[in-house]
């Protein structure tokens, strides 16, 4: 296949944004572009977030009031702050995709993958069985954008109806140096990644068991094998996983 006539676009957290992983994939089967829409501290879904001065829940990226992102993480009383935080979510970075093509900043995607669920919630996962239900996303109580199953299958959805050609990977999370962690994010894959991916038809890259890092390598806080805080990876780590993704995508493109 000639990769080189076909653009790639990607949504994720810290572990995407930039040039990480996705990048290696760009390089590695030579995209004719690389769109990035990847924010730090990311989640799926919308959220309503609290502070002692008062709520501030998401928007949406056409809004005429729209604050803008956020990759804080540290607590903050700035209201103005909490609300770019609180739109920083798989919901409105393809809202600001859509967006990107529209302008012409975005070529049309003949490949997207999304990349998330590091920095989500466990008490936010919602059910996959109820957000698959139906086949509309117009006026569809089931679908939840509030939670990571409602999120995932609109965001899955919304890229396949405006770009019908395009092929969609779904990538877990990674291990990192933390089993507590760990122990959720397999709780998202089998509860949520794997049901939505699945009843979506699109290919389910497991980046958690399958890209060669490992949490018996990495430390909870500080510098492992491929991880330089127990989370994050470093460039050896980037690389590892890009190959892998770039292998998975390559392989599975019709």
């Amino acid at each position: 296949m000639d990769y080189s006539k076909l653009d790639f676009g990607v949504d994720g957290d810290s572990i995407t944004a930039g040039e990480q992983w996705s990048y290696h994939v760009f390089k590695r089967l030579g995209f004719a572009s690389h769109h990035n829409v990847a924010i730090g501290s990311a989640v799926w879904y919308k959220r309503t977030l609290t502070c002692s001065a008062g709520s501030v829940t998401t928007q949406d990226y056409n809004d005429p009031d729209f604050a803008g992102f956020s990759d804080g993480w540290l607590e903050t009383d700035d209201p103005d702050e909490l609300q770019k935080r609180a739109n920083n979510c798989a919901v409105v970075h393809i809202q600001r995709f859509l967006a990107d093509v529209k302008s012409g900043v975005a070529q049309k995607p003949d490949v997207f993958a999304f990349a998330m669920g590091t920095n989500d919630d466990i008490h936010f996962l919602g059910d996959a069985d109820r957000a698959l239900t139906g086949k509309s996303l117009e006026n569809n109580e089931n679908i939840n954008l509030f939670t990571e199953a409602g999120a995932m299958r609109w965001c899955i959805q919304t890229i396949a109806e405006n770009f019908p050609d395009a092929r969609i990977f779904v990538l877990t999370p990674l291990q990192t140096g933390n089993p507590e962690h760990n122990a959720k994010i397999e709780k998202q894959i089998s509860q949520i990644f794997t049901k939505v991916a699945g009843a979506m038809s699109v290919r389910l890259v497991d980046c958690f068991h399958n890209s060669g890092i490992c949490e018996k390598f990495e430390l909870k806080d500080a510098e492992g094998r491929y991880l330089r805080d127990g989370l994050h990876p470093k460039e050896n780590g980037q690389a590892l996983e890009g190959a892998f993704a770039a292998a998975e995508i390559g392989n599975h493109l019709f």
